[in-house]
């Protein structure tokens, strides 16, 4: 079993890998912004900001994985990037590996094909922003990190959100940086990308590598 910390642990992709991973009896904390209201039994809840370096390295240190599930909105709109950047520093600092919930869009529709979010038109223009700023963690901002840092980001399907929980099938797919299902996006539910993102985490063949976990 492995001590696990996950970054934005409350929100939609965070809260399903949380539960998830303590299903499998891993040792996870959370950090969050905010407390939830109903919390996944056995897992230790740290309220802190993402922003403040001293409450990232309190959670990284001592951890065997460390997730990032944060979302470029509200506090974090302008400093998202920022922040994974000192995450990835710490992290590194640490040792071990960094898996990042990631975003449709910075998938590629075929091998060598430009990205998703290279062409936005489809998509509505008031996330536009969020959806660039996350492909741009896996476009430029991990990969120039030192060769030391083990990362993994992981994308799931178009269909995946709040919006459109699903239901657990206890099955998905995994590509590379190529969309699994580019047609139409593919979708995945909450329950099933946490399930394949914790096998990839247990697993540890990815890395420095784009993922795509859908149905």
């Amino acid at each position: 079993m492995s001590r696990i910390t996950v970054i934005g642990g409350t929100g939609y992709a965070g809260s399903a890998i949380v539960a998830e991973a303590a299903a499998r009896g891993h040792e996870v904390t959370v950090l969050s912004r905010s407390l939830p209201a109903e919390r996944v039994p056995d897992v230790k809840y740290v309220q802190g900001d993402a922003t403040d370096e001293a409450a990232l390295s309190s959670v990284v240190s001592g951890a065997d994985v460390v997730v990032g599930a944060l979302a470029p909105r509200g506090p974090l709109a302008g400093s998202f990037r920022e922040v994974y950047r000192t995450i990835a520093r710490l992290v590194d600092a640490e040792g071990v590996p960094l898996f990042v919930v990631g975003g449709f869009s910075s998938l590629r529709p075929a091998a060598g094909a430009p990205r998703f979010v290279e062409d936005l038109s489809s998509a509505p223009a008031e996330i536009h922003d969020e959806l660039i700023t996350v492909a741009a963690l896996v476009v430029d901002d991990l990969p120039a990190t030192p060769e030391t840092l083990d990362w993994v980001f992981v994308s799931p399907a178009a269909k995946f959100g709040s919006f459109a929980p699903g239901e657990r099938l206890g099955e998905y797919r995994v590509g590379d940086d190529v969309a699994v299902q580019p047609d139409g996006g593919g979708a995945i539910s909450g329950a099933d990308y946490a399930l394949g993102f914790v096998d990839l985490v247990e697993k540890r063949n990815y890395h420095r590598a784009h993922v795509n976990l859908a149905y």
